[in-house]
């Protein structure tokens, strides 16, 4: 009997050991890349910034019924051009060395442009996708040769071909919002500030 409790208490033991060598370590947090307080990353982080919340604030004005329309056949439809920024979002990300997340997929997004929750809630998370890319670049890799929209470039000129890309595609919309009688809220604000200022 007392073989035996010695077997089980040695079967019992081993057992502990092989389990806890088969866990896996905690795996560690990487850490939060610190922002720039100055240089090329740092202009190019306000120019993002600016783009972000024009393009968010245009898509949140927008009526739900518009997300389809389009100017002319061929065209994309309000909803599409949203999708387009936020694809593009992820594609850059990619460019510069920072994935998608698990499971995305650019067909979906574009699937979805005319659900104006599911657009403006896309282009949240693509820029804060995008800003983590571009915190994740070294200052020392600005002339790193990049290829960006099919030119070969450095880093720094890559951050000057996408600004006129997301200018590109803001002026877009202010056109597509305009055509439907859709006033930007920026513009909106300037005409309602000016009107309250005394007369001189």
């Amino acid at each position: 009997m007392r073989s035996f409790a010695c077997l089980l208490f040695t079967l019992v033991i081993s057992f502990g050991v092989l389990t806890r060598a088969q866990e896996k370590p905690a795996e560690k947090l990487a850490p939060t890349p610190t922002p720039p307080t100055a240089g090329a990353r740092l202009e190019f982080l306000d120019e993002v910034s600016y783009y972000e919340q024009r393009f968010e604030r245009l898509a949140e004005a927008v009526p739900a019924e518009k997300y389809n329309w389009r100017p002319m056949e061929g065209t994309r439809t309000t909803g599409e051009v949203y999708m387009h920024i936020a694809a593009a979002n992820y594609g850059i990300a990619r460019a510069f060395g920072t994935p998608p997340p698990a499971g995305f997929d650019p067909k979906a997004l574009m699937a979805a442009s005319g659900d104006k929750a599911k657009v403006t809630q896309a282009l949240k998370d693509s820029f804060a996708h995008f800003r983590s890319a571009i915190l994740a670049i070294k200052d020392s890799e600005m002339d790193k040769e990049q290829k960006m929209f099919g030119h070969q470039t450095t880093v720094r000129g890559a951050f000057i071909l996408i600004t006129g890309h997301l200018g590109e595609h803001l002026g877009q919309s202010i056109a597509y919002a305009r055509q439907n009688g859709i006033v930007p809220p920026w513009t909106e604000e300037h005409i309602r500030q000016e009107a309250e200022k005394p007369k001189q």
